[in-house]
């Protein structure tokens, strides 16, 4: 095995290869509100942020030695960070598949977008959203479309008891509401 000849500051600016690989063989289903969300940081990135540290970068550069110069190397290195986002920013929208959970509006089947409330069977109530991966969080309550708890749920109705497989072994939910947002109201 050949040793790496890359220092530790790089190796550490580097995404793990099969981090990557994984969120990109996926479809990228996403929200409309997701996906705007998505391009509002790209564009800020690149309109915005991007420019102010090429502007610390340039005037840190022009400060003599760059070996010893914190805010060029900062700037360096913030750079980078920035322009790694904005490659994986660009990936992810250019294989977005845009969906509109509001069609399923009044709707009692779960599928994408869907707030699901369901009985787990030591009798305690939950309540998830279905999203796409990008948009996701957890502490509010999301969880992403291709997740077990998902998966579970995905087709199945109100009334409907399905089998979660947990790392505790099989647990049975029953879907006790199915909910999507509202249409926007129509312009005159």
């Amino acid at each position: 095995m050949k040793p790496s000849t890359k220092n530790s500051a790089s190796q550490e600016d580097e995404e793990p290869p099969e981090v990557v690989a994984n969120v990109a063989v996926a479809k990228n289903y996403i929200t409309p509100d997701g996906y705007s969300r998505l391009r509002a940081e790209l564009f800020e990135l690149i309109d915005v942020e991007r420019p102010k540290v090429v502007d610390i970068v340039h005037w840190a550069a022009s400060n003599g030695d760059r070996s010893e110069n914190g805010d060029y190397i900062y700037g360096k290195r913030r750079l980078r960070e920035i322009d790694r986002r904005i490659r994986f920013l660009t990936q992810r929208l250019e294989i977005a598949v845009v969906t509109d959970p509001t069609v399923h509006h009044g709707g009692d089947q779960v599928f994408f977008g869907a707030s699901v409330a369901f009985l787990l069977e030591d009798g305690s109530q939950k309540t998830v959203t279905i999203l796409g991966v990008d948009e996701a969080d957890s502490l509010k309550q999301e969880v992403t479309w291709v997740s077990p708890i998902a998966r579970a749920l995905l087709k199945a109705r109100r009334g409907d008891v399905v089998t979660l497989k947990t790392p505790q072994g099989l647990e049975e939910i029953e879907i006790l509401e199915v909910r999507y947002p509202s249409p926007a109201p129509m312009a005159d």
